[in-house]
């Protein structure tokens, strides 16, 4: 079961310099009017077929986010299986990363 991580506990592990790979399973139009300062764009539809993209350094959190939570739980259970270590999804997705932590990230519905 993957695990989840809050917008604040993400805040505060980049504050401290951790390493974390974010991952956004969004779609480009999406992430184009909201994202994560360095996040990777891989579409949750596309992950199983793009999965060789995504080079996570050794010893980094990979945080998957969508917009509220659900892409991002489904992503994370994916990349658990294919044998991913600590990965978590974004508790909330971008939309409780704006409420929380940055509201200069847009909201959408």
């Amino acid at each position: 079961m993957p695990l989840a991580i809050s917008p604040t506990d993400l805040q505060a592990a980049q504050l401290k310099n951790e390493p974390i790979h974010l991952l956004d399973v969004r779609q480009p139009a999406e992430h184009a009017f909201a994202a994560l300062s360095e996040s990777q764009l891989i579409p949750l539809h596309e992950l199983p077929a793009r999965l060789s993209e995504l080079h996570v350094e050794p010893g980094a959190k990979l945080v998957v986010y969508c917009h509220h939570g659900v892409r991002s739980w489904h992503a994370a259970q994916f990349l658990e299986q294919q044998g991913y270590p600590a990965v978590y999804s974004l508790d909330g997705g971008i939309d409780a990363w704006s409420l929380t932590v940055d509201e200069s990230v847009p909201r959408y519905s």
